[in-house]
C-alpha cells in the first residue's frame, strides 16, 4: 500500500514480494536479507541490524513530534496548592487536584480529572477522559489512555444480618510503577488497605478490570477483557490472553502463560506454566 513519499519495512520474508512491487521511497530491510531482483528505481533500500525495532524508533520519534503539546489551556482548573513541572500540558476541561505533584513534560489531555494528593512522575501521558483518584501514585514514562478509570473503589461489601449489605470503606490506594502503559476503558481500583500496585514495565489492554490490593509483576502484559479478582498476586513476565480471569487470593508464578477466556480458580506455582481452559488445565 506504500505510496510516493512514503517508508516502510521489511521484517517478514513472507513480505519479500512486495517490495519490488511497492511505490514507497524507502524501505528499512535488515543487513542480511537477500533479495532476488532490483526494487523500483524510486526506491531506497537502507540496511540495519533489526528493521522492525529500527521503524518503531522511527515511529516513536515521529509520535513525540507530534505529540509534543505545552502550555495550560482554558478553561481549564488547578488547584493553587498543586505543583506542575516544567514543558507540561494542561488542556482545556482538566481538573487538577489540591496537594497533586506532577513531574516535568507531562501531557493532560481534555476531561482528565486528577483527584487530590496524586504524585505523578516525568514523561507521562494522559488521553482524554482518564480518571484518577485521589492519593494514586504513577511513577515516570507512563500512558493512560482515553477513559480509564485508577483508583476507584474497591468492590468491598459485607453482608449483616439482614441480608443487606454494608459498605467497606477502601482507604488504600494505587501505585503504578515507571514505563507502564494502560489501555482505554480500563479500572485499576483502589486498596482497601495498602496499595494496589502494577510494577514496572507492565502492559494493560482495553477494558481490563483489576480489583483491590492486586500486585501485577515487572512486564507482565494482559491482553483486552482479562480481569484480575481482589488480591491475587501476578508474577512478572506473565501473559493473559483475551478474556483470561484470575480468581481472588491466589498467586501466579513468574512467566505463566494463560490462554484467552481461561478461568484460573487456584495457584500457579511453576515457573513458565502454560495453561488454558476454564477452569484451567497444565
Amino acid at each position: 500500500e506504500g505510496k510516493a513519499g512514503s517508508l516502510c519495512f521489511l521484517s517478514n520474508k513472507l513480505y519479500t514480494n512486495f517490495a519490488y512491487t511497492t511505490d514507497a521511497s524507502v524501505i528499512i530491510i535488515n543487513t542480511n536479507f537477500e533479495l532476488d531482483k532490483p526494487v523500483k528505481p524510486t526506491c531506497t533500500l537502507i540496511r540495519v541490524e533489526d528493521s522492525y525495532a529500527s521503524f518503531a524508533k522511527l515511529l516513536e520519534m515521529y509520535y513525540e513530534i507530534k505529540q509534543n503539546k505545552k502550555g495550560i489551556e482554558q478553561p481549564s482548573f488547578i488547584s493553587p496548592s498543586a505543583k506542575l513541572g516544567s514543558d507540561c500540558y494542561v488542556a482545556a476541561f482538566a481538573y487538577i487536584g489540591e496537594n497533586v505533584k506532577i513531574g516535568n513534560n507531562v501531557k493532560i489531555y481534555p476531561h482528565v480529572f486528577i483527584g487530590d494528593g496524586t504524585t505523578i512522575g516525568d514523561n507521562c501521558t494522559f488521553f482524554s477522559g482518564v480518571k484518577i483518584y485521589h492519593d494514586c501514585v504513577i511513577g515516570n514514562h507512563c500512558t493512560v489512555h482515553a477513559s480509564t478509570v485508577i483508583g476507584s473503589d474497591g468492590f468491598g461489601f459485607a453482608p449483616n444480618s439482614e441480608n443487606n449489605y454494608k459498605k467497606v470503606p477502601q482507604i488504600g490506594n494505587v501505585i503504578i510503577e515507571d514505563h507502564v502503559e494502560i489501555g482505554s476503558n480500563t479500572s485499576i481500583d483502589r486498596a482497601t488497605m495498602g496499595s494496589t500496585i502494577i510494577r514496572k514495565g507492565a502492559k494493560l489492554d482495553n477494558l481490563i478490570q483489576i480489583a483491590h490490593n492486586v500486585e501485577i509483576g515487572e512486564n507482565t502484559v494482559l491482553a483486552g477483557g482479562a480481569f484480575v479478582a481482589g488480591s491475587a498476586k501476578i508474577g512478572k513476565n506473565v501473559m493473559m490472553g483475551g478474556q483470561a480471569g484470575v480468581v481472588g487470593h491466589i498467586t501466579i508464578a513468574d512467566g505463566v502463560k494463560i490462554a484467552g477466556q481461561s478461568g484460573v480458580g487456584s495457584t500457579i506455582e511453576k515457573e513458565g506454566e502454560i495453561v488454558q481452559g476454564s477452569p484451567a488445565f497444565a
